[in-house]
Protein backbone atom coordinates (compact mmCIF):
# COMPACT_ATOMS: atom_id res chain seq x y z
CA UNK A 1 0.00 0.00 0.00
CA UNK A 2 1.36 3.35 -1.02
CA UNK A 3 1.15 5.60 2.17
CA UNK A 4 3.98 8.70 1.53
CA UNK A 5 4.19 8.78 -1.90
CA UNK A 6 0.85 10.21 -2.56
CA UNK A 7 1.50 13.24 -0.39
CA UNK A 8 4.35 14.09 -2.53
CA UNK A 9 2.23 13.46 -5.22
CA UNK A 10 -0.75 15.57 -4.04
CA UNK A 11 1.87 18.51 -3.58
CA UNK A 12 3.16 18.69 -6.79
CA UNK A 13 -0.17 17.99 -8.37
CA UNK A 14 -0.69 22.05 -6.53
CA UNK A 15 2.20 23.07 -8.01
CA UNK A 16 1.13 21.41 -11.37
CA UNK A 17 -2.17 23.33 -11.31
CA UNK A 18 -0.82 26.66 -9.98
CA UNK A 19 1.85 26.40 -12.54
CA UNK A 20 -1.26 25.57 -15.33
CA UNK A 21 -3.39 28.69 -13.74
CA UNK A 22 -0.08 31.00 -14.65
CA UNK A 23 -0.25 29.55 -18.23
CA UNK A 24 -4.42 30.83 -18.47
CA UNK A 25 -3.61 34.27 -17.27
CA UNK A 26 -0.44 34.48 -19.25
CA UNK A 27 -2.77 33.49 -22.15
CA UNK A 28 -5.40 35.88 -21.04
CA UNK A 29 -3.26 38.86 -20.48
CA UNK A 30 -1.30 38.28 -23.94
CA UNK A 31 -4.95 37.70 -25.28
CA UNK A 32 -3.25 34.19 -26.89
CA UNK A 33 -5.65 31.40 -27.67
CA UNK A 34 -3.24 28.94 -29.12
CA UNK A 35 0.18 28.34 -29.10
CA UNK A 36 2.80 31.08 -28.04
CA UNK A 37 1.88 34.29 -30.29
CA UNK A 38 5.79 35.10 -30.02
CA UNK A 39 5.61 36.16 -26.33
CA UNK A 40 8.27 35.62 -23.69
CA UNK A 41 6.31 35.70 -20.92
CA UNK A 42 4.08 33.53 -22.62
CA UNK A 43 6.76 31.16 -23.85
CA UNK A 44 8.28 31.15 -19.96
CA UNK A 45 4.73 30.00 -18.86
CA UNK A 46 4.87 27.34 -20.75
CA UNK A 47 7.85 25.97 -20.48
CA UNK A 48 8.02 26.60 -16.67
CA UNK A 49 4.66 24.21 -16.95
CA UNK A 50 5.84 21.69 -19.20
CA UNK A 51 8.70 20.90 -17.42
CA UNK A 52 7.03 20.15 -14.78
CA UNK A 53 5.53 17.76 -16.25
CA UNK A 54 8.10 16.06 -18.20
CA UNK A 55 10.03 15.53 -14.79
CA UNK A 56 7.55 15.06 -11.92
CA UNK A 57 5.59 11.79 -13.31
CA UNK A 58 8.74 9.74 -14.24
CA UNK A 59 10.08 10.77 -10.53
CA UNK A 60 7.04 10.06 -8.74
CA UNK A 61 6.44 6.54 -10.55
CA UNK A 62 10.01 6.17 -9.57
CA UNK A 63 9.45 6.91 -5.59
CA UNK A 64 6.13 5.00 -5.35
CA UNK A 65 7.79 1.74 -6.85
CA UNK A 66 10.50 1.90 -4.38
CA UNK A 67 8.09 2.72 -2.09
CA UNK A 68 5.94 -1.02 -3.01
CA UNK A 69 9.17 -2.30 -2.66
CA UNK A 70 9.24 -1.70 1.10
CA UNK A 71 11.41 1.06 1.44
CA UNK A 72 11.47 2.85 4.41
CA UNK A 73 9.80 5.79 5.28
CA UNK A 74 12.63 8.18 5.93
CA UNK A 75 13.84 6.83 2.27
CA UNK A 76 10.58 8.21 0.93
CA UNK A 77 10.15 11.19 2.36
CA UNK A 78 13.95 12.13 1.74
CA UNK A 79 13.21 11.28 -1.98
CA UNK A 80 10.02 13.24 -1.82
CA UNK A 81 11.44 16.18 -0.46
CA UNK A 82 14.23 16.24 -2.79
CA UNK A 83 11.59 16.21 -5.70
CA UNK A 84 9.65 18.72 -4.47
CA UNK A 85 12.18 21.16 -3.78
CA UNK A 86 13.60 20.83 -6.76
CA UNK A 87 10.62 21.02 -8.27
CA UNK A 88 9.41 24.59 -6.30
CA UNK A 89 13.10 25.58 -7.31
CA UNK A 90 13.28 25.30 -10.76
CA UNK A 91 9.94 26.45 -10.94
CA UNK A 92 10.69 29.47 -9.01
CA UNK A 93 13.78 30.08 -10.37
CA UNK A 94 12.92 29.85 -14.32
CA UNK A 95 9.73 31.33 -13.91
CA UNK A 96 10.96 34.73 -12.45
CA UNK A 97 11.76 37.70 -14.39
CA UNK A 98 14.45 37.66 -14.73
CA UNK A 99 15.41 33.74 -14.12
CA UNK A 100 16.92 33.71 -10.95
CA UNK A 101 19.52 30.96 -12.96
CA UNK A 102 21.17 28.97 -9.38
CA UNK A 103 17.51 28.70 -8.35
CA UNK A 104 16.70 26.95 -12.07
CA UNK A 105 20.20 25.16 -11.55
CA UNK A 106 19.35 23.54 -8.18
CA UNK A 107 16.37 22.81 -8.90
CA UNK A 108 17.41 20.58 -11.62
CA UNK A 109 19.93 19.01 -9.88
CA UNK A 110 17.79 18.08 -6.61
CA UNK A 111 15.32 16.63 -9.35
CA UNK A 112 17.92 14.54 -11.30
CA UNK A 113 18.76 13.65 -7.62
CA UNK A 114 15.53 12.39 -7.11
CA UNK A 115 15.31 10.38 -10.31
CA UNK A 116 18.58 8.88 -10.25
CA UNK A 117 18.22 7.44 -6.44
CA UNK A 118 14.59 6.74 -7.22
CA UNK A 119 15.79 4.43 -9.98
CA UNK A 120 18.96 3.18 -8.35
CA UNK A 121 16.81 2.55 -5.26
CA UNK A 122 14.47 0.59 -7.43
CA UNK A 123 16.95 -1.81 -9.10
CA UNK A 124 18.82 -2.51 -5.91
CA UNK A 125 15.65 -3.54 -3.96
CA UNK A 126 14.04 -5.69 -7.20
CA UNK A 127 17.70 -7.88 -7.30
Amino acid sequence: MLAITPIYAALIALLYVTLSVKVILQRRSDRISVGDGGSKMMIKAMRTHSNCAEYAPIALLLIAMVELQGAGGLTLHVLGLTLLAGRLLHAYGFGRTPQIVILRQIGMGLTFTAILVAAIANLVLAL
